[in-house]
């Protein structure tokens, strides 16, 4: 398309859940409800339309080993636009990647800054490994540095005692969390196991990563508190596969990962049943693929969520929890076309038709 181009997206818009319109147009990159007066060259797609599908937990810039280089950053961008993932909260990062913001072309990225996990709890190479003493500290810096996020890790293989335990005390996080807020940032923590929620939850935490840990017990003051939870079932998935390698030197923690993993849906359902915000996650980057987005919402329908909460977990709701628009008038024109109608069949989010991004057609 030419920049003086107009797109036409005819078919089945979907502003919202229930707010279904019949066209929309894009003019100078943005959205508008208005045929523009005048226009000549036009373009036309048809079908069912979503705004740009969010990922609320992936990590560009991220590999197995720790950061990439920016071409292999750029191809991990590429790959969550192909799926029709146009909105990335890059949930913990050792690479620069505010290049990114330059590229209209790629999507868009919401930092959360570097991972902050306690000294040897984590994977090497990812993360500022601190003390409790140091913990404020480095929050600040991280919520100076990212999109109004901060990344903790909450919990991790404690090889003393041979499983999942919280790695800081109480009053460390609840100073760290505290000092986030007063800088505007909101706070989110990798958890995988049940008891370092209850100190985060309680000490203001916005958001639980994973959160296989989440319990009956635990669910109102989650639901209390209006504390997000990202699941990233395409990852819980890897957990048989990790529990097997510790089985010789760690077994009860490869058991207690077993044990997360058999309970995953009814851990989500239960969440979403209380009223607690589910949103959709990868946890793409590290060891895990890009572009996994439509598989993330297929996961969740299979936990018990309905189509359309699960569609919304990855585009309208996802958006307004992360302070970006959809596609209201004026909006920038990040948009999915699909052949089906995906409230009634999500699998339809694994085959984009079209993807528009700042109003140019790029797939």
């Amino acid at each position: 398309m030419s920049d003086g181009a107009v797109l036409h997206v005819k078919g089945r818009v979907l502003a919202g859940p229930d707010d279904v319109r019949d066209e929309l147009w894009v003019v100078g990159g943005r959205v508008s409800y208005d045929r523009p007066a005048g226009a000549r060259d036009i373009r036309t797609v048809e079908g069912w339309v979503l705004p740009g599908l969010v990922d609320a937990h992936c990590h560009v810039g991220l590999g197995a080993d720790g950061p990439v280089d920016a071409d292999t950053a750029e191809k991990q961008a590429l790959t969550d636009r192909e799926a029709g993932a146009l909105l990335l909260r890059d949930a913990g990062s050792p690479s620069d990647t505010r290049w990114v913001d330059d590229r209209e072309d790629l999507p868009k990225i919401i930092r959360a800054g570097r991972h902050i996990a306690r000294t040897r709890r984590y994977i090497r190479n990812y993360a500022w490994e601190v003390e409790p003493d140091d913990l404020v500290g480095y929050v600040a810096q991280e919520a100076r540095r990212g999109d109004g996020w901060v990344k903790l890790v909450g919990d991790w293989i404690d090889r003393d005692l041979g499983d999942l335990s919280p790695c800081w005390p109480r009053e460390a996080v609840q100073a760290a969390i505290t000092e986030a807020h007063r800088l505007g940032a909101r706070v989110t923590a990798h958890c995988f196991a049940e008891s370092s929620l209850r100190d985060l939850v309680e000490a203001g935490i916005d958001c639980i990563e994973h959160a296989t840990g989440l319990t009956d017990d635990l669910i109102p003051l989650f639901a209390e508190r209006g504390v997000a939870i990202v699941p990233t079932l395409v990852n819980i998935a890897t957990f048989p596969q990790l529990a097997a390698g510790g089985d010789t030197r760690f077994p009860r923690w490869s058991a207690h990962m077993r044990r997360l993993h058999e309970r995953r849906y009814d851990t989500v359902r239960g969440a979403y049943d209380a009223g607690i915000p589910v949103y959709v996650g990868t946890d793409a980057g590290g060891s895990l693929a890009h572009g996994l987005v439509a598989a993330e919402v297929a996961e969740l329908v299979t936990a018990g969520i309905p189509a359309v909460d699960a569609v919304s977990a990855t585009s309208w709701g996802a958006r307004a929890w992360l302070g970006r628009p959809g596609l209201e008038e004026g909006a920038p024109a990040d948009l999915v076309v699909y052949e089906g109608d995906p409230r009634a069949d999500v699998r339809v989010l694994a085959a984009p038709r079209r993807v528009v991004l700042n109003g140019r057609i790029v797939q």
